[in-house]
């Protein structure tokens, strides 16, 4: 993808989150009014038009995972500020809101926003029409994973690397080719023990490409990385981490669909992990 391109998927997951929060019943599974004023009123309009198309089985599904895996790696980068770590890197933020609805316990968080210029210009460009600030504990970094070292990139932007840092990863490793990806593991590796990555991944298709890479497909961002669970495990302890955990369905059901009205499906699939240095 060009530097100046903007990534529409990246804006689709925002629609994505902004949907669950205008269609889906409480309680949510992930509380994210910011992305609402983010993307303004004409997206609120356009959700409000296709109700039925955001209704679907496919788009149920598609809501399900995107607020799901943020939901999870939110939870878990709790559980690490708990522990002590104090920086947070979002690789392919996207339009990711975390750092402008920050709870309290995040204030301690250097957080810093890695993607390409041109989705970095269309974020920005919205939080001025929105009359957002991000925070002053938040930044933006613009790092091509693809042509360019994570770490090169992060020490561009001083990053701590003798610090224990979280790292979350969503909606991102599918895009990329294998190299890529197992280069970006790699430099994460090289952060202190304690280290945490939430990530996911598109697992390896049965048959046919599913009806969403056929569809991101279509717009010009294909999927071109799919990985088996034990493969990928294989990698990550490769690249140096000791523990590598699975959200599975069951659990996935457990914490966070149980509580709440069945009018989001429960994943199928195993696609999204953590991993701790």
């Amino acid at each position: 993808m060009s530097d100046h391109k903007v990534s529409r998927t990246a804006l689709g997951a925002a629609y994505l989150r902004a949907a669950h929060q205008l269609l889906d019943a409480q309680p949510l599974i992930l509380d994210d009014p910011v992305v609402v004023s983010l993307l303004g009123p004409a997206a609120l309009q356009r959700i409000n038009d296709t109700t039925d198309q955001y209704r679907t089985a496919e788009m149920l599904a598609l809501r399900a995972h995107v607020v799901l895996r943020s939901r999870f790696a939110e939870d878990r980068l709790a559980a690490a500020v708990l522990r002590g770590i104090k920086q947070y890197i979002i690789l392919g933020a996207g339009f990711d809101t975390f750092a402008l609805r920050q709870p309290p316990w995040a204030r301690v968080l250097k957080i810093l926003e890695v993607d390409q210029p041109g989705t970095q210009a269309m974020k920005r460009s919205h939080l001025a029409a929105a009359d957002l600030l991000m925070p002053e504990n938040a930044g933006f970094a613009s790092i091509d994973l693809e042509h360019e070292s994570l770490r090169d990139g992060l020490l561009r932007y001083h990053v701590l690397m003798d610090e224990p840092t979280f790292f979350s990863w969503l909606g991102v490793t599918m895009y990329l080719q294998e190299d890529a990806i197992h280069a970006v593991l790699r430099s994460v590796a090289t952060f202190p023990a304690g280290s945490e990555m939430v990530l996911t991944f598109a697992p390896s298709p049965d048959d046919s490409p599913s009806s969403v890479a056929r569809r991101v497909a279509s717009i010009g961002e294909p999927w071109v990385s799919y990985f088996e669970p034990e493969a990928l495990e294989a990698g990550l302890r490769s690249a140096g981490f000791s523990r590598v955990e699975f959200l599975s369905p069951a659990e996935a059901e457990a914490r966070y669909f149980r509580q709440r009205p069945a009018d989001l499906p429960v994943p199928k699939r195993t696609n999204i992990l953590t991993a701790v240095l």
